[in-house]
């Protein structure tokens, strides 16, 4: 049997204060209660912890070694029970997320930004990553949680619905598509396209096939970054498809993005976590706050 926290509380402050009604005043308990609990840990240790004079209280030699251990002990807790609280209050804490490169330079510090003005305390470390390597960021515990595209994934990795957002088409100041009322797919293909190399293209043509079979694209030019991409349309080498999300970046080259229709088709966003590993109240938080974010923006595609 070990000694309660009452009984180590109890012994304590019987120690810092030298009287039982002291004592019992400092931790608002009658002295009777604090006299019982003293006497219950004497019967389970079998042994006095209190010397008791008509004048004081005066702690035994068992009594004197056990008080700093009981102390210590006593602080570690309340240390670690202050430090939860803290963290569930969001008054501290840190949260890590993966997202891919060019949500990590338009859309997420924007979040992080206004997250942080509500929580303050909370510290939100980004780990810009090729999409391929969001996951496998989860997985190994270097992020909390990750935020990407549609992909597939194993059993140890679960996706939550984030948001859905329709392709858009770029391109300079000036340029043919510009004095169009609605833009199609099938006036994209009347222009060099510059176009992502891996699963960005290969999905989209997927998608495209499924909506119009006889309707397809044909990259003038493939590229690894969205950003090369963008500095190419700038240079009026072609135009390109990409995201609203991109829209920071977009300005920033001093092009025009509108969206594409016939169909209007959409590309879906998911938070992904390791499966059976619970959140931080720190990193729920910023979940929440995320998809909150992006349910307040015009291009997020409201979930049937």
């Amino acid at each position: 049997m070990n000694p309660s926290l009452r009984q180590m509380r109890a012994l304590v402050a019987l120690a810092k204060t030298g009287s039982f009604t002291l004592a019992a005043e400092h931790l608002n308990v009658t002295q009777s209660a604090l006299s019982g609990q003293i006497k219950e840990l004497e019967q389970m240790l079998g042994v006095r912890v209190v010397e008791r004079t008509t004048r004081k209280a005066q702690l035994s030699e068992i009594g004197r070694e056990l008080t700093p251990l009981f102390e210590k002990m006593l602080q570690d807790l309340d240390r670690a029970m202050a430090d939860i609280a803290n963290r569930k209050a969001l008054k501290q804490g840190s949260v890590r997320v993966a997202a891919p490169q060019m949500l990590s330079c338009t859309l997420i510090p924007e979040v992080i930004a206004a997250y942080k003005e509500r929580y303050p305390d909370v510290q939100v470390w980004l780990a810009d990553s090729p999409v391929e390597m969001v996951s496998a960021r989860v997985f190994s515990g270097e992020a909390d949680f990750g935020i990407g595209p549609d992909r597939d994934t194993t059993a140890e990795i679960e996706a939550q619905p984030l948001f859905e957002m329709p392709f858009v088409v770029v391109y300079p100041p000036g340029h043919p598509l510009e004095r169009r009322k609605r833009i199609t797919w099938a006036d994209v293909n009347e222009f060099p396209v510059i176009s992502l190399q891996g699963q960005f293209t290969e999905r989209l043509l997927r998608d495209m096939h499924a909506s119009f079979r006889e309707q397809s694209l044909n990259p003038y030019n493939e590229v690894t970054f969205m950003t090369t991409a963008l500095a190419m349309v700038h240079a009026r080498l072609g135009i390109t498809v990409c995201l609203p999300y991109a829209e920071k970046m977009v300005q920033l080259y001093g092009l025009q993005m509108r969206t594409l229709e016939s169909p209007a088709l959409t590309r879906r966003f998911f938070v992904y976590t390791r499966s059976a590993r619970a959140l931080s109240p720190a990193a729920e938080s910023f979940v929440a706050f995320l998809q909150e974010f992006a349910a307040s923006h015009h291009w997020n595609v409201p979930q049937l």
